[in-house]
């Protein structure tokens, strides 16, 4: 069981990913509008929609999930945490979306995809690891879908992707806006990408930088902002 800020709790299905510095540095980086109506596209046990709730009291996310045991697992969190009226999850292929949303259902997405194209599979984590089912051009295709003009869609990826991810997202209509570099540590290298994209925007990309412990191996401002650890002594 991980303990999320404001009282909820969050319950893993037996081989999904643990709450991870991945989701948890996406969600203090979302910037959702009042009343946002939010698609999690590879949503898991519902982690990003936890957090975005435990967050954001006006906003509702619909979850999409392929893996079944990972969508029952989220349909668990949403009663154990009561928040049937805010968080949905529905079993489904997100490639798929345009057969159960009408286009311009949602004023935000969100999405910590599968990072890795090719390689051997994890017999555990394999659906969850490769990207397989959630290749990045049937992503952004689906979330310009689902977005309205001007929403925005958040995302977290490997580095080393970011040229070929900016490149596709313009080619779904999605401009890049903003990006966050994060590293580990002060000095070394760039970890995971924070990205920012519009729908239907002009270009036009701000970029920062986010480092989660500082030389003497402290946790810095924005780590304890991103782990809600700013009250503690």
């Amino acid at each position: 069981m991980e303990y999320l800020p404001n009282g909820y709790t969050l319950e893993l299905a037996p081989g999904t990913f643990p709450l991870s510095t991945d989701s948890m540095a996406l969600a203090h980086f979302a910037k959702l509008p009042r009343n946002a109506r939010v698609l999690d596209l590879g949503s898991g046990c519902g982690t990003l929609g936890l957090l975005l709730c435990s967050r954001c009291s006006d906003c509702q996310v619909t979850g999409i999930e392929l893996d079944p045991a990972a969508h029952e697992a989220a349909l668990e969190n949403i009663r154990r945490n009561q928040l049937q009226s805010r968080m949905h999850s529905i079993c489904g292929d997100l490639r798929q979306v345009s057969g159960g949303f009408s286009p311009g259902s949602f004023s935000c997405c969100i999405s910590n995809p599968p990072y890795f194209s090719g390689g051997p599979a994890s017999r555990s984590l394999s659906a969850a690891r490769r990207e397989d089912c959630c290749p990045p051009e049937d992503l952004f295709r689906s979330a310009a879908w689902s977005l309205k003009f001007g929403g925005d869609f958040f995302l977290v990826h490997r580095p080393e992707r970011l040229g070929e991810l900016i490149a596709l997202a313009h080619g779904a209509g999605l401009a890049a806006k903003r990006l966050c570099l994060l590293r580990h540590r002060e000095g070394g290298p760039v970890c995971l990408i924070l990205l920012h994209l519009r729908k239907g925007a002009k270009q036009g990309l701000a970029w920062e930088e986010w480092c989660l412990t500082g030389a003497d191996g402290a946790p810095t401002p924005i780590c304890q902002e991103i782990y809600h650890r700013k009250d503690e002594g």
